[in-house]
């Protein structure tokens, strides 16, 4: 048994090579493959100017992965032009797992969404945080300027097909699950973190340590 198959001792059949999954999958229509383009054209850009949501993936050169979800107002995401764009570091937790990772390798993958449209954007390139003046100043919200941005070179573009939103029905109300019974934050972090303390109380805390914040 290997290292890599070592975690995952008791599954069987493990698909080991692209040609595996290729034999399963098929091969994908030729435009599949060449939809990707090196820029941001009037369709991205018309995509990312009406997206108040992304996810953002990293990685480490230790292999430790994130994806980190960032939302505003919509077209917060500002298009510099076709090979750049930038978004806007709000008030967060902190813990700038992003900004770590990007800063050990710059490489970062970024999907946009627009509520109720099925068709999502994926964006790929190198990233830098960058403190340039203007660029935050032209980002505000309620006045409060970021401070600081990334701007992201793009490599690597193209719209993904809707079947996962289709499927998952994720914009259709009525399909919604009832959610009241998950726990919310505060008792996850209590729990997880082993606090001794109540949901009240460290709620308290959040707001004294301005955490809360959203702009």
């Amino acid at each position: 048994m290997t290292v890599a198959t070592e975690k995952f001792a008791g599954i069987q059949d493990i698909v080991t090579s692209i040609e595996d999954v290729e034999s399963v999958l098929g091969e994908p229509m030729p435009q599949v493959l060449i939809k990707e383009i090196d820029h941001l054209d009037d369709i991205c850009r018309a995509f990312i100017a009406k997206s108040p949501f992304c996810v953002i993936a990293s990685a480490n050169p230790d292999g430790h992965l994130d994806v980190s979800p960032k939302g505003d107002p919509v077209g917060f995401v500002r298009v510099l032009d076709d090979k750049h764009l930038a978004i806007p570091d709000r008030p967060g937790n902190r813990r700038a797992d992003t900004f770590r990772n990007l800063l050990r390798d710059p490489r970062l993958g970024i999907l946009f969404i627009i509520p109720g449209k099925t068709e999502t954007l994926r964006v790929s390139g190198e990233a830098r945080i960058v403190r340039d003046e203007d660029l935050r100043q032209s980002m505000a919200v309620n006045g409060k300027v970021p401070a600081l941005a990334l701007v992201l070179h793009v490599e690597r573009v193209f719209l993904h097909c809707p079947k996962c939103m289709v499927r998952s029905k994720i914009w259709q109300s009525d399909a919604w699950p009832d959610s009241s019974n998950v726990p919310a934050i505060g008792e996850a972090m209590i729990q997880h973190c082993k606090l001794d303390m109540t949901p009240d109380e460290l709620f308290a805390e959040v707001v004294r340590t301005g955490t809360d914040r959203l702009y």
